[in-house]
């Protein structure tokens, strides 16, 4: 299970995620010091230290290395929702506490995410958009299947 990256940590690997090609200390070290002030050998010892913690993997090139990310930063986010709703004493309790926190955007990104990985659940017609033929969006169809993310949060009041 992995455990959440460290502040400067993330900053590294926030670039490495978002530009998605072989990095070098020395571009990730030049982009990081528009925001703070950092040492060549800070970056180098974090990229080390996130490369043997498997975070990202690196080939040499010339005198340096470039390193390039293991995994996806939905892949880690993902991670770190399962290993903490896997530490829940009760883990339906806190799903149901989770989808009370999360914005209308959130509760919506939820229901695609459902019908990627359940086309069987209701408003699931095997179409991209199911809201284009008035199903998914909390109407009846979601509300009989007890979906939990139907609006029935408590800032809802329903």
């Amino acid at each position: 299970m992995p455990r959440q990256l460290g502040d400067l940590e993330d900053a590294v690997m926030t670039r490495v995620w978002q530009w998605n090609r072989p990095v070098t200390v020395r571009e990730v070290l030049e982009d990081l010091q528009q925001e703070r002030s950092i040492a060549y050998t800070t970056v180098m010892t974090v990229m080390d230290n996130l490369h043997q913690k498997g975070w990202v993997r690196r080939e040499v090139d010339g005198r340096a290395y470039r390193y390039t990310a293991v995994s996806t930063r939905a892949a880690y986010s993902a991670a770190l929702m399962n290993e903490a709703w896997s530490r829940s004493d009760n883990p339906a309790a806190a799903l149901v506490a989770f989808f009370g926190m999360m914005s209308p955007e959130q509760r919506e990104a939820l229901r695609d995410a459902m019908r990627i990985v359940r086309p069987d659940l209701p408003g699931a017609s095997g179409s991209a958009a199911p809201e284009a033929a008035g199903e998914g969006a909390g109407g009846p169809a979601d509300e009989q299947a007890g979906d939990p993310v139907d609006g029935a949060g408590p800032e809802t009041g329903r």
